[in-house]
């Protein structure tokens, strides 16, 4: 009975160790994804921001600037790219909407982004668009790869339309996280307007494109990623634009919108609790279920060892005991038929 028990344990342990390695090189590898019907949203702002005033073509000072930034997964065209190609893709409708000091719209300028949803390289379908026009991305953008590298990565600029690389900076910790911390700075660059103009602005981008005025654009984006999740914890852009005049008119630049955007402090406090959550999900599958698996794995075979040695044991015993009978048995015999001395 002890040695079937031995046997049960050690196919047990055989099980628990395969299963621990599974886990962690098979289904945590095809299981992790990022989901396709994923809806968030961030609300950025910029104090003591300048900001243009049309009416006069001058820039503003001191004004308050909100971006909202969202990002809504369309399940159904993912699916349909799924059932058409079989690969797990996500496509994101994204929106970053800029208000000013009154509230009003400054900007609007939407995405339709697809990618793999486990390695977030872009995918190439779905009407893969920035502000209406039609491109194909190189890069990353919003999210860094699950399991981020500390080299630097290819990362697209929705103003330019361009990807550019977006370096490796270093190590750090952000409220009890161990980020990486990657920078990207864009050159000053002629950028298209955005098709939504603020309100109250009687002009639309193809007047002034006739006019010979330019926009132009630069930027210093800064993100600290947390590496497992792949997932932005904090970003911050030194963000600005130019109005540029024609070269015959003699006229400086004028300033569009200038200013240091930050996550507002709420929205960065609910994305580090989130992040936090994810990684707690994404490091059970990874490392505390294989290795308390392969701890199991380990305790049931020396379990195992221990049965069959005492098995062992008592086999041992059982057999010197059953040696003693059989000579003490064979002794009185003897003595029973042994022939009387002579005297």
């Amino acid at each position: 009975m002890r040695q079937r028990l031995a046997l049960v344990l050690v196919a047990l342990s055989a099980f628990l160790a395969v299963l621990g390695v599974m886990l962690r090189w098979w289904v945590y590898p095809h299981v992790v994804a990022v989901p396709d019907n994923q809806y968030q949203a961030v609300v950025l702002e910029a104090d003591d921001a300048t900001l243009i005033d049309y009416s006069k073509m001058t820039g503003v000072p001191h004004q308050h600037v909100t971006i909202v930034e969202t990002l809504k997964g369309d399940a159904a065209a993912a699916q349909a790219e799924k059932r058409r190609t079989g690969r797990d893709v996500v496509v994101w409708d994204a929106l970053s909407y800029v208000l000013g000091n009154d509230g009003k719209r400054l900007s609007a300028i939407p995405e339709i982004y697809p990618f793999d949803a486990r390695t977030q390289e872009p995918v190439h379908c779905c009407g893969e668009n920035v502000d209406g026009q039609s491109l194909s991305r190189i890069g990353i953008e919003y999210k860094f790869p699950f399991n981020t590298q500390p080299h630097d990565y290819q990362y697209f600029d929705p103003q330019t339309r361009t990807s550019a690389p977006i370096h490796y900076k270093g190590t750090t910790t952000l409220d009890g996280l161990t980020v990486y911390y990657f920078e990207q700075t864009i050159p000053w660059m002629r950028v298209p307007f955005p098709k939504a103009m603020p309100e109250g602005v009687a002009i639309t981008p193809q007047q002034i494109d006739s006019l010979g005025y330019q926009r132009w654009y630069t930027t210093v984006r800064k993100f600290w990623v947390d590496p497992l999740t792949g997932a932005p914890i904090n970003g911050e852009e030194l963000h600005n634009e130019q109005l540029r005049m024609p070269a015959s008119s003699g006229l400086a630049p004028v300033t569009i919108f200038s200013g240091d955007v930050k996550i507002r402090p709420d929205y960065l406090a609910a994305t580090v609790a989130l992040v936090k959550k994810e990684r707690g999900l994404l490091l059970l599958l990874h490392d505390d279920l294989p290795e308390g698996l392969a701890v199991a794995a380990v305790g049931a075979l020396a379990l195992a060892f221990v049965v069959e040695g005492r098995a062992r044991r008592r086999r041992v015993a059982q057999s010197v005991a059953h040696a003693d009978e059989d000579r003490g048995a064979g002794e009185v015999a003897s003595a029973q038929g042994a022939p009387a001395a002579p005297f």
